[in-house]
């Protein structure tokens, strides 16, 4: 989670792209233009461990952008395929 994070905050595409799912992955990895990512809070994880198969987290994202403030408040659903994680999507609570 923090990785992709950081993806966000670096513009890093690439990384967003190779973390994320084969089977939900979109075409293309659209960032909004002048977002900045203001710091990351995990509020819970489950599963996710050393020996699980899947996970999530839920976070809060706080940005800015053009003066006003907002967050993204989600629940991220991972999968582990051999000793990588990928991000499969993520539920707004």
């Amino acid at each position: 989670m923090r990785s992709r994070y950081t993806a966000h905050v670096l513009d890093d595409r690439d990384h967003l792209r190779a973390s994320w799912h084969p089977s939900t992955r979109p075409a293309e990895v659209v960032l909004e233009p002048g977002v900045e990512w203001l710091g990351l809070t995990v509020l819970g994880t489950e599963r996710g461990g050393l020996l699980d198969e899947d996970g999530r987290v839920e976070f809060r994202a706080r940005w800015r952008r053009h003066g006003t403030e907002g967050e993204l408040h989600e629940i991220s659903r991972f999968v582990r395929e051999g000793r990588h994680w990928f991000y499969l999507d993520g539920l707004v609570p």
